[in-house]
């Protein structure tokens, strides 16, 4: 696992999609050590005049913005290598839409593994499973 939901400013643009897609997956397997086969994404994009930071609308400030939910299962991961994979995802979003707004965020939610999963069968059923 993980499953991934990101959010993007701007009217729906399915290159863009596939770019961030692509990007966040990778530094999901590099970064953080999650199998791609079992990483689950989905982008929605909001318009920039829905879009507010400070109460100012993205429209108005000409600018673009992301937001990234990742649920891992919890203790799978340090704060060091998480500390990482937030700096490089807006690094590389940064690199995908050259007017990002800082105020972009990534959350890392660390789920509990009895709590979550997928198939069916939770992590935890998967790690007792495994014998580890």
């Amino acid at each position: 696992m993980p499953h991934i939901v990101i959010h993007l400013s701007g009217e729906p643009d399915a290159a863009l999609a596939r770019r961030a897609v692509e990007a966040v997956g990778d530094l999901t397997r590099r970064l953080l050590g999650k199998q791609p086969e079992v990483i689950a994404t989905t982008v929605q994009f909001i318009p920039d005049a829905q879009w507010f930071i400070g109460g100012r609308t993205l429209a108005e400030q000409g600018a673009s913005a992301f937001h990234l939910d990742i649920s891992i299962t919890d203790e799978t991961n340090t704060k060091a290598e998480k500390a990482r994979y937030l700096a490089a995802v807006h690094e590389a979003m940064a690199r995908l839409r050259p007017d990002l707004h800082e105020v972009s965020y990534v959350h890392v939610i660390d789920a509990r593994a009895a709590a979550y999963g997928y198939g069916g069968r939770t992590q935890e059923f998967r790690h007792q499973a495994a014998g580890v």
